[in-house]
């Protein structure tokens, strides 16, 4: 494992009978980084997910995670080591508040009884993950009453709930997002990467999947490409862009990259917000 490596994925295979969904994939995340996993549908990136998740059993490799095996972790004790995961579809429970959600996931609040108030539950860093999210005026609303973009940030925020609240003083972090912009507008694409960029800003280690390349490119610091379970491009955004097995077999020839960079009402990537 090379220096600053926190994440180690080696010859990770899932085969469903003879579908091989992944079929030996290999690559590391260095501490803080943001990767971008990308590929056509049925690539394997959501396999790939389950698997680091915890949410399925490979069918061989290995996933490393600060040194040790992550294999006979369940999905609880992989989030107890500082691994947490979205969906693809948000996952949020819709008659609680947008705080409620919150502290029902909050790491280290004591378990509750049922005398218990929800909303006693460590108040303060609830809404101090409500603000990160951009949810500080939407705290108190049902969830239910939402738009489906602030569904999509709080579910981020209950991800970043379940983690250590300082990844300088407990330890890294990782945050796997399984497509953070799908089903977005343009404009609540880029407020949900700028978010995305400013946890990994923190120190949080991020491997998200997606299939809006402008929530790829000026936001991810490197790009992994899968197809049919392989990972055929592993590197920089710029250059996977310009890979021609990529341009292709998926971007496609004509595919323009400075087009496809998320931008704020400045001009500016995402990543440079």
């Amino acid at each position: 494992m090379r220096l600053g490596t926190v994440l180690q994925v080696s010859g990770l295979a899932k085969h469903f009978g003879g579908v091989r969904a992944l079929d030996g994939v290999h690559f590391s995340v260095p501490a803080g980084q943001c990767v971008a996993l990308i590929g056509p549908n049925g690539a394997g990136k959501s396999t790939c997910f389950a698997c680091l998740a915890g949410q399925q059993e490979p069918t061989a490799g290995q996933v490393i995670w600060q040194g040790q095996s992550l294999l006979d972790k369940s999905p609880a004790e992989r989030q107890r080591l500082g691994v947490a995961r979205t969906f693809q579809v948000a996952q949020t429970f819709e008659a609680l508040t947008v705080l409620q959600n919150i502290q029902l996931v909050l790491r280290g609040a004591a378990p509750l009884a049922w005398w218990d108030r929800l909303d006693r539950r460590q108040p303060d860093r609830a809404f101090q993950l409500a603000t990160q999210a951009g949810l500080q005026h939407q705290a108190h609303a049902t969830v239910a009453d939402l738009p489906y973009g602030a569904k999509k940030r709080l579910e981020l925020a209950m991800a970043l709930a379940g983690l250590p609240e300082s990844a300088a003083n407990q330890g890294p972090s990782l945050l796997l997002l399984d497509e953070p912009a799908a089903g977005l507008a343009l404009a609540e694409r880029a407020d949900m990467m700028a978010l995305v960029r400013q946890v990994a800003s923190q120190g949080v280690t991020v491997l998200y999947t997606e299939h809006n390349m402008d929530a790829v490119f000026g936001v991810a610091d490197r790009v992994l490409v899968l197809m049919q379970g392989l990972l055929v491009a592993d590197g920089l955004p710029d250059v996977v862009a310009q890979d021609p097995q990529v341009r292709e077999r998926y971007l496609g020839m004509d595919f323009d990259l400075n087009a496809n960079v998320n931008t704020d009402a400045k001009g500016l990537p995402v990543a440079q917000r």
